[in-house]
């Protein structure tokens, strides 16, 4: 018996087909997790009492974890941070199998958000899922919840080994952005990681706001302009 008999995971066509791209062109240990995250994810919304197929579509939401990571491939990196370009890739790579724009549009945004974990909450199950079960699949980033059942995380990951998991993905994230610095802008999930790796120092907002070009908005700014501005 197969992992996907044994796991119970989607089998349709693009289910299938999104499969093989993300086994074709990610590391064992990124493809791995992404399939974790929808055994996660799904685990996640029984426990919400969301039903596959009545509360959720089942396929997008594989569709959506399966492919969450497609941006930190080769045909992945282009030049957004690789949760977004791992959407357009996506996105193009369902709507050449036929799936119809508005489901792309529910791959795409659970793909995209899915390092935005209090925004994909706020969202249809099919993008919350993808997070959550990301989340979980590395530990503290998950959402509160009681411990998962020993015997189904050992059968996971029987299924699909970590392989490192945590470790390959910071890797693959900077060593992305240090090739291409505009794919880790201060502030964002990729740029912390690579603050991490690099030792450097960000930039503060005020620097920020001060760096030429500039609207002088610190100018004369001061105690008695914050009292003016708030009304005292």
């Amino acid at each position: 018996m197969s992992a996907f008999d044994d796991l119970n995971l989607p089998d349709t066509d693009l289910a299938r087909s999104a499969t093989r791209l993300a086994r074709d062109t990610e590391s064992p240990a990124v493809f791995h997790h992404s399939v974790r995250t929808y055994l996660y994810g799904r685990l996640h919304g029984e426990r919400q009492g969301l039903r596959p197929g009545h509360d959720y579509d089942d396929e997008l939401l594989y569709l959506g974890c399966v492919l969450h990571d497609i941006g930190l491939t080769d045909e992945g990196d282009r030049d957004q941070t690789f949760d977004v370009d791992g959407a357009d890739l996506a996105a193009e790579f369902l709507s050449g199998l036929g799936l119809a724009d508005d489901r792309v549009e529910v791959v795409w945004d659970a793909i995209a958000l899915h390092v935005v974990s209090h925004v994909a909450r706020r969202k249809r199950p099919e993008i919350a899922l993808v997070s959550a079960g990301a989340g979980i699949d590395l530990g503290p980033l998950g959402p509160d919840g009681p411990p998962l059942p020993e015997e189904f995380v050992a059968r996971v990951h029987t299924a699909f080994p970590r392989l490192h998991g945590a470790a390959v993905l910071f890797d693959t994230i900077v060593d992305q952005a240090l090739a291409k610095p505009h794919k880790a802008p201060p502030f964002s999930f990729p740029g912390e990681l690579v603050r991490q790796r690099t030792g450097e120092r960000w930039p503060t907002w005020r620097e920020l706001m001060t760096a030429e070009p500039t609207w002088n908005d610190y100018d004369g700014y001061g105690t008695s302009a914050r009292a003016d501005l708030a009304g005292d």
